[in-house]
């Protein structure tokens, strides 16, 4: 059934009317990997190898993937040297350094209020089924 014929109102979304990218920043952001790579190039810039040592259980794959979306992004800048082996390292961008802020913010909230949480889980949990 269309909205047309519902005679319901469509909401505008948290943008408004308009499409502010919400949806793309938050599947980007939702990804296993994605904040786990900015975080650690929030300490400067890092080789490939670095990289994947610093972040438990990522594969080379994932790391591969992973950067390839935030350079697409324009959240990670990737710099290849002509050596032997090639050398490979990243970097945020002024772009990506601004979002690293808002990441280390939400992490400064999660660890702040993580007692909290866990208490209230408890309480909810102590009067209601399961979820």
């Amino acid at each position: 059934m269309s909205v047309a014929n519902t005679g319901v109102t469509p909401q505008a979304g948290p943008c408004g009317d308009d499409d502010c990218g919400i949806r793309d920043l938050l599947a980007r952001l939702g990804d296993r990997w994605t904040v786990l790579v900015l975080v650690e190039l929030s300490h400067g810039v890092r080789r490939f190898r670095e990289l994947e040592r610093a972040i438990p259980g990522i594969s080379q794959r994932m790391l591969t993937v992973t950067t390839k979306r935030l350079c697409r992004d324009g959240l990670v800048e990737r710099t290849a040297y002509a050596t032997i082996p090639p050398q490979v390292d990243y970097r945020l961008t002024p772009m990506g350094r601004s979002m690293a802020g808002i990441i280390t913010a939400l992490a400064d909230w999660s660890r702040d209020n993580m007692a909290a949480i866990g208490a209230a889980r408890a309480r909810w949990d102590a009067t209601q089924p399961p979820v």
